[in-house]
């Protein structure tokens, strides 16, 4: 069955040759949900990041027993550039209004069926950019945790499993191997 309550699902055929073949008819779906930020917020004066902990039906589908997925501070890329999309994320999740956003990439995350394209930011924190409590908004059903966590600390969630999320992983390990917390 097509749906089109959350994001859009497509059935596409088309053709498509290999070299030296005579063309094939393909039949595939794509899931058009739009494209997405995200962003690690880091410390590295306090060697400290920021995460999220939220529930997501998905994770609970496929057997995250109870739904809760630990992730960076992310959303779906509206009509605002990824820049200011992002820092309006930040600040409705986790409270912090950032000062300097710097974007690292950007990533397909599942292309095997779904378009989204992930436009991924860093950005430093102090503690004094916490301008309120965060968690979401109330409107669009959102009751997230704020977490600050031991940079050290997440990288060992990653190696337990406790940490699964993608986006979040690779932003992880983009601040491990380019030594922001030095």
């Amino acid at each position: 069955m097509l749906s089109d309550d959350w994001y859009l699902l497509h059935k596409f055929t088309y053709s498509y040759q290999k070299p030296q073949q005579a063309p094939q008819v393909h039949t595939r779906e794509s899931y058009h949900r739009g494209n997405g930020v995200a962003i690690l917020l880091y410390d590295s004066t306090r060697q400290k990041i920021i995460l999220t902990h939220q529930f997501r039906l998905p994770t609970y589908v496929n057997g995250n027993e109870k739904g809760m997925l630990i992730e960076v501070c992310a959303g779906v890329l509206d009509i605002d550039s990824p820049e200011e999309c992002i820092r309006r994320e930040v600040e409705e999740e986790t409270g912090y209004q950032i000062a300097h956003i710097e974007k690292v990439f950007e990533a397909y995350m599942s292309p095997g069926s779904v378009t989204e394209m992930m436009h991924l930011f860093i950005a430093q924190y102090t503690p004094d950019m916490k301008k309120s409590q965060g968690g979401g908004l109330a409107h669009e059903e959102e009751d997230i945790e704020v977490l600050e966590l031991d940079f050290e600390k997440a990288l060992e969630m990653l190696k337990t499993g406790e940490i699964r999320d993608a986006k979040t992983i690779m932003l992880l390990q983009y601040a491990q191997i380019h030594s922001l917390m030095i």
